[in-house]
């Protein structure tokens, strides 16, 4: 019979606390330390796309404005212009520590990743301060003075005829080495793209050098989806295609007949519907007659609808419409 092991010496419990201690404080600072969390990749796409829309709806609006201008001016401005659109959506978006609209609607705001990555108090990944504003600044230089300027640097250059220019030996440099910085510029993309789809951080090269990454706003994140929005939105582009292909189709003055006998009885045409082109409402600056009916229309009008419509009518008296002579000349054209 083996004797029983002798009793424990009275201080064994102090080394063993002394001797688990490192252990148990490396293993509290791993609990503490900060936790990867996965932002969806898609909802990182969506939110650039949405982006994308939201500006490209402001500039269809703005452009509205100018509707009645010379045509081909505002042409001449499209890059000022996209550079003055993205510069309101980082106004009132990343410099005041608010998302842009895309990021607002995926629950996405930007954190400064190198603060991040010092914190060891951070517990879910989500917390972290902003951006800062040289972080600020230098995000709108990159991405709206950045794409301004190369912009523009390829409309001129390609007015320039850099490219075709043999008897400019640097006009001809100059070309090449915009292609070759072009080409290192996609190169790179393409590279943080795929690093991107396998880490899921920095969607572009700008936010992987100011190490602005996209995080999750807030933790309750809604994830039911909805398709109502969408399904709108598919439902007005499919008619509005649909309609933008058939109503060149359609004869104006086929459908005014059709629909004059509901429409209520006018009274007696004034001066002022004599003097006027009846289909632009303005004094004709060239006026020619509609014969046989002798009505006044523009020179313009008149022609355009000729040329439209085999059988153009009088929009004024219904009558069809055989030939158009100017106002005052006895031969007709």
């Amino acid at each position: 019979m083996t004797p029983p092991p002798p009793p424990p010496p009275d201080d064994a419990w102090i080394r063993s606390y002394h001797r688990l201690l490192p252990q148990s404080q490396s293993l509290l600072a791993s609990h503490r330390s900060v936790i990867p969390v996965a932002i969806s990749r898609v909802n990182q796409f969506d939110a650039a796309r949405l982006d994308v829309e939201m500006s490209a709806m402001l500039k269809e609006q703005l452009v509205k404005v100018f509707t009645l201008m010379k045509p081909g001016m505002l042409f001449q401005y499209e890059p000022e212009l996209d550079a003055f659109l993205e510069f309101l959506i980082w106004r009132f978006s990343i410099w005041v520590d608010k998302p842009t609209p895309g990021n607002a609607l995926m629950n996405l705001r930007y954190r400064d990743e190198r603060v991040a990555e010092q914190c060891g108090k951070v517990r879910t990944g989500l917390e972290g301060p902003g951006l800062t504003a040289p972080q600020k600044i230098w995000y709108c230089v990159a991405s709206v003075g950045g794409q301004y300027l190369f912009s523009r640097l390829q409309s001129f250059s390609a007015f320039r005829r850099w490219g075709d220019s043999e008897q400019r030996p640097l006009a001809r440099r100059l070309w090449i080495v915009i292609q070759r910085i072009e080409g290192i510029y996609k190169a790179a993309s393409f590279l943080n793209l795929l690093s991107f789809l396998y880490t899921g951080r920095y969607r572009n090269l700008i936010e992987k050098a100011l190490k602005a990454r996209l995080v999750y706003r807030s933790p309750h994140m809604n994830r039911s989806v909805s398709f109502e929005y969408m399904n709108r939105q598919l439902v007005w582009n499919e008619f509005s295609e649909m309609l933008l292909l058939l109503i060149p189709l359609l004869n104006s003055s086929a459908v005014k007949n059709i629909l004059s006998p509901f429409a209520k009885e006018k009274s007696s045409s004034t001066k002022e519907d004599t003097v006027t082109c009846p289909i632009c409402q303005v004094d004709p600056a060239i006026p020619f007659i509609a014969l046989p009916c002798q009505h006044r229309y523009c020179y313009y009008c008149i022609r355009t609808r000729c040329a439209s419509a085999a059988s153009f009518r009088c929009l004024k008296c219904n009558e069809s419409v055989v030939a158009i002579q100017r106002e005052g000349v006895s031969s007709g054209k």
